[in-house]
């Protein structure tokens, strides 16, 4: 066992990596089993379930852990640029890039657009139930991207502590 102590960076570090492991949990809830059970009931069920999750998501217990989490996120890896050259900053970095591209990036640019689309059809559409079935395969690939980055972020951020 090391003698090492911790400080606030790496207490701060460990909260980033903790975030980032429960926002890739929400992510792989999805992934694993939330979508395939909605694609597994008829296209108007399925879209209505997601259309009131869609509302649901954006709010407070979800949105601290997504948005502290990118926060935490931008710090760290603002001081990690400021400090290259101390022990577990490469780590620290790229663990912070990983989930603001992965849980954040992601999420604006190809979730949210789609999520919005969604939320504009009729669940008993006919066009509805186009969309759903793309829908579907599509946002839950970028899902596993999503769920992946942000566990490969949580990993980093753990390393860092490793070699610092």
């Amino acid at each position: 066992m090391s003698d090492r102590t911790f400080d606030t960076l790496d207490i701060f570090t460990v909260v980033t990596a903790l975030g980032c492991g429960l926002v890739a949990g929400v992510f792989y809830a999805f992934s694993s089993f939330v979508m395939k059970g909605l694609g597994d009931v008829p296209a108007p069920q399925g879209i209505a379930a997601m259309q009131a999750i869609n509302v649901a998501a954006p709010q407070p217990a979800f949105m601290v852990g997504l948005m502290g989490t990118a926060l935490a996120s931008v710090v760290l890896g603002g001081w990690s640029l400021l400090h290259l050259d101390e022990p577990g900053a490469g780590y620290r970095l790229a663990g912070s890039v990983l989930y603001l591209v992965a849980a954040i990036a992601i999420t604006g640019a190809y979730h949210v657009p789609r999520n919005d689309k969604l939320m504009t059809f009729d669940p008993q559409s006919a066009e509805g139930a186009r969309y759903w079935a793309t829908y579907l395969t599509n946002w839950t690939a970028w899902n596993h991207v999503r769920m992946a980055g942000s566990l490969a972020a949580a990993a980093s951020l753990i390393l860092s502590l490793r070699v610092g």
